[in-house]
This record gives structure tokens, sequence and C-alpha cells, in this order.
């Protein structure tokens, strides 16, 4: 389907030439490049929304996000070695608490309220909001970052919450160095589930592996329909390749390089499936010479640096230290 693109886009294929429109166009876009063909659904699993929880006193949680997590050589390799890892109890359910409910505020006051097989997302809410903020710039989250990808800073590429409502399908599989206008590979982003997210809710599926772009880098990418997606899940499976797609636990997150292929299943149950991804890149990273289209409205997320420059702008602050 072209229906959300631009005639100029839908007119030609491809991927040269810059994306027209917002992101939240972007993203009913994208979601129509996922295979959802896969028999007939499933009956929506009924699931509560989280359960209230008392927030933290202030100086709990600034002590919290300040507070380096545990990185352990054993992280590190499997980060090295998959391009992902998934790590517990990074943040406590009454921090969650109050992060989802500042969200879901913030999301409401933009008019974007839930609506059944949307996605819905909104980029760049710490600039909005002080208390969204201390999370996205918060030592705990970006120091992890770091600490994975070997370098000594990195500095924010942008928020984004994610919402997949009830009866949302897939998305596609993709590695996100295909996308982000960074031209590095040392950035990851930190995929952080604001509830408790079982396998029916369409948690984040990562395939094993930092070097899975090579073999599917034949597969042509198509702007119009699922077939990148279906080719790619069709290569996986015949070259036998190590799928992680568990549930998350309250509290876990997980961080992915920009190298990792991964996915998310639809949601099949009766909640909103909400997440605060944001993305890190090493400090001193220039933008790419040429985005394209899938880089989406990235001016937005790096104003004022054209291709080529090194990344040193006010929305893009280091915050690892």
């Amino acid at each position: 389907m072209s229906g959300n693109l631009s005639q100029d886009h839908a007119a030609r294929d491809g991927l040269d030439r810059a994306w027209q429109g917002d992101n939240e166009q972007w993203w009913d876009w994208y979601l129509t490049l996922a295979d959802n063909t896969d028999g007939e659904p499933a009956p929506l699993l009924e699931v509560s929304p989280p359960a209230a929880v008392p927030a933290p006193a202030a100086a709990e949680l600034d002590a919290l996000l300040a507070e380096v997590y545990p990185v352990t050589e054993a992280h590190r390799a499997a980060f090295a070695r998959d391009g992902f890892v998934k790590l517990p109890a990074v943040l406590t359910p009454a921090a969650l608490g109050l992060l989802r409910q500042r969200l879901v505020d913030l999301m409401a006051a933009g008019g974007r309220r839930p609506e059944p097989g949307r996605f819905t997302s909104r980029e760049l809410m710490w600039t909005e909001d002080a208390g969204i903020a201390e999370f996205v710039l918060s030592r705990r989250l970006g120091r992890i970052v770091a600490d994975l990808l070997g370098v000594d800073d990195v500095r924010v590429y942008h928020d984004n919450v994610l919402a997949k409502e009830s009866g949302c399908g897939r998305t596609p599989w993709h590695f996100d160095d295909h996308h982000f206008p960074i031209d590095s590979q040392a950035v990851a982003t930190v995929w952080l589930p604001l509830q408790a997210t079982p396998q029916e809710m369409g948690p984040l599926s990562f395939a094993r592996g930092t070097d899975l772009h090579r073999l599917v880098a034949d597969v042509p990418f198509s702007t119009s329909d699922a077939s990148y997606d279906r080719a790619v899940s069709a290569a996986f499976r015949e070259a036998g390749v190590s799928v992680e797609d568990g549930p998350f636990e309250l509290g876990e997150l997980s961080v992915h390089s920009s190298l990792c292929f991964h996915t998310a299943g639809a949601n099949r149950t009766t909640a909103s499936r909400m997440v605060l991804a944001t993305t890190y890149f090493a400090d001193g990273a220039r933008v790419v010479p040429t985005p394209t289209l899938v880089s989406g409205e990235w001016q937005q997320f790096l104003p004022g640096a054209a291709p080529g420059e090194v990344i040193d702008t006010p929305l893009n602050p280091v915050v690892s230290r």
C-alpha cells in the first residue's frame, strides 16, 4: 500500500529522496510495510492497565537516575556478539509509573489518544516536559549505552514514545543503521517498556548477530508493500538465524545496536503497549552525507546540523557523565 506516501513518493520507488510529512505520517506509512498475513488473528487477550503506584520521592528518583547501572563484561560480550542485550530491573515500578503517566498526559495534551489498531508516536518530549527529560537525559540510561558501545560519552538523538494500540499489527524487520542519518555505527537505542510486556503484546524481537545486514544486502527495499519484510523473514528462517522474542518484565529494558535487525509482533491484547525508545550516539559523530526517505523528519532531531558536519546541537546534549 502506498496511500500514506505523498504523490511524489508514491510515483517512484527507492530511497533517494527526503521524507515529506511529519513522523506520525511516517509511522502510518512504515507499518504498511509489515507482513500481517500469517493466518487469522488470535482473539485479543484481556490485559488490565498497569496498577497505579505511589510516585517516588524526588530525592529517591534523582538518586536512581544518577546511579550507574552495573553493566558487566557478560553484558558487553552479549551486546558485541548479538547486537542487543536485555537488562533487568533498570528502573523501579514507582519510577516507571511516574514516567508512563507523564507520557500519557503529554500525548493526550497533544491530541494523541489511544485509537484501536493504530501505532501512535511522539518525539522530543524531553523538550516539553522536565519530568520526561529527567529520564531521557539521565546518567543511568546514557552511561548504560556508553558502556555497551565502549565509548567515553554519548549524546541523545531523540526520544520516542511508541504506543502500539490494541489490535495494531507487526512492525517490519529492519535495522536502524538503515534509518538514522548518523555517520557512525556507535549508535544504540534503549527500548523501555512502560508495563510488563507479554509476547501477546508485541515486545521487541531481535535477530542475533550484527552482520545479518550482509545476509539480506541484496533484498530490494520496497516503499509500497511488505515484500522486504517477507524476504528478510524467509532469509532468516533459511539461514537458521536465532531470534529472541521473549516478554519483558516490569523494569526490564533492552539496548540494541543500529546494526541489529529487529521487529515487533502485533499487539493482540486489550491494552496499549507503551514504550519509551531513546536513541543515543557516540560523541563526535557526523550527519551522513545524504539522508534518505527512511530517515524521516531528521532535521527536527538534529536542528542546524548539515550533512557531513559533527553533531553538536542543543537538542543533542551529552548525557553519560
